[in-house]
């Protein structure tokens, strides 16, 4: 008989306190030495440096400095891998069994290399979903659209995914350094460029998260490939209303302010706003904040869309602002995390999550904005009002910049 070595994760040890003593069950993953405290644990984002608006601080912000309460303010389930014999790499916080490489394939070939995958050494291999992908997502990487996109990036250059584990290439999937966008099962309910179908891909060189038509030129557009298997349960919320203008997520062990903050601002006042919140006692609490960027996808419901529910993408439990949009129609706001999004040069940018459409000026010239990229998208936009002109938008696909995000406020369940 084989003996198994049980580890009972708990980073951390989050226990359901809301109108529920019960202790969260543990979920067993399809890894045989895991068990998962909570189904669905928020991997660290992996930023541990502060930033101001525009540089790395030299200290550490404590409660009431401006930009107390960033990303690197709170750490939990540091990412945590075991490289395998077989050519896979398990995800210990997650319960996510990964292939090591990535393949170059359109969205047929990578269906048919699922089937053939299935007949091996193991037969419960799935393209992942959008949120199993960003489970993968580090946000020490740094954007390399910044640099010379034709040429190899800098040295300096640092992937969005944990290279010392899994193959990473730029160029990967394109003649573009950013050309790295990684295939996810998630396809989105709407359309992209006015009439593309397309799938929310995972871009490891710039640290995006975009829908992507299926094909383009004319052609199947292709991906980098990177297999799953393991916790069935990842990237399913189990959402509470407390009756108290509080939803608790029972499978990440995050509560959430059932409303959000009903006004957009800039990044550091969107920090600030937090702690205004906390000294208030804030729904009879203390310690809320601004979620990260992969807390705050945790979020996002990938069924939904203004196109196609008349919805934001999120789960109807939450109550969400509409507002007046540059398309001049009533639509959904981009909402800050707390997490800065690095390039090559500077940390002038903080990653926000698009509830309503991902909106460009697109094509190029274009003084209308259209869905280019989703709902549901993660892009990133200067934390503050730099003075630059952005009315054409910004990229190649004419990404809209507001200076201005909401703020949706979370705490951890203790």
């Amino acid at each position: 008989m084989k003996n198994y070595l049980i580890i009972v994760l708990t980073l951390p040890l989050f226990l359901y306190s809301c109108k529920n003593d019960a202790v969260q069950p543990e979920v067993e993953s399809e890894h045989d030495d895991i068990v998962l405290t909570h189904s669905y644990p928020i991997v660290d984002t992996k930023q541990t440096n502060f930033y101001d608006n525009d540089n790395k601080m030299s200290t550490v912000p404590v409660v009431g400095d401006p930009f107390y309460g960033q990303d690197a303010q709170f750490s939990t389930n540091s990412p945590s891998y075991t490289s395998n014999s077989n050519a896979t790499v398990s995800d210990n916080i997650t319960g996510l069994i990964w292939e090591k490489a990535y393949q170059r394939m359109t969205d047929s070939e990578a269906r048919a290399y699922l089937i053939e995958k299935n007949k091996g050494e193991y037969n419960d291999w799935r393209i992942p979903s959008i949120k199993e992908l960003y489970s993968l997502m580090q946000f020490n990487g740094t954007d390399v659209s910044s640099t010379d996109m034709d040429s190899e990036p800098p040295a300096s250059a640092i992937p969005f995914i944990d290279d010392a584990y899994f193959d990473f290439d730029y160029f990967a999937n394109g003649e573009r350094s950013i050309d790295v966008q990684y295939y996810s099962s998630s396809k989105y309910t709407a359309y992209v460029m006015t009439n593309s179908e397309s799938l929310f891909g995972l871009n490891v060189a710039d640290g995006r998260i975009k829908g992507y038509p299926y094909e383009s030129r004319g052609a199947e557009k292709d991906y980098s490939v990177k297999l799953v298997r393991g916790n069935k349960a990842y990237g399913i919320n189990d959402f509470i209303d407390n009756g108290d203008n509080t939803i608790s997520d029972k499978a990440t062990g995050l509560m959430w302010d059932k409303n959000d903050s009903n006004k957009g601002m800039e990044w550091a006042e969107a920090l600030e706003w937090a702690q205004t919140m906390n000294a208030q006692k804030h729904r009879g609490y203390d310690d809320w904040r601004v979620p990260n960027a992969k807390e705050l996808q945790s979020i996002v419901d990938y069924s939904r869309s203004p196109q196609a529910s008349n919805s934001a993408a999120i789960d109807p439990v939450f109550n969400i602002s509409k507002i007046s949009v540059e398309t001049g129609l009533e639509d959904y706001p981009f909402f800050w995390s707390s997490t800065t999004h690095l390039n090559t040069k500077w940390a002038s940018s903080a990653v926000y999550i698009c509830f309503g459409e991902a909106l460009g000026f697109f094509p190029e010239g274009s003084t209308s904005a259209i869905d280019v990229h989703g709902a549901g998208a993660q892009r990133s936009a200067p934390k503050y009002d730099n003075g630059k002109d952005y009315s054409s938008g910004h990229g190649p696909q004419g990404d809209v910049v507001r200076f201005n995000n909401y703020v949706r406020l979370v705490r951890t369940i203790e």
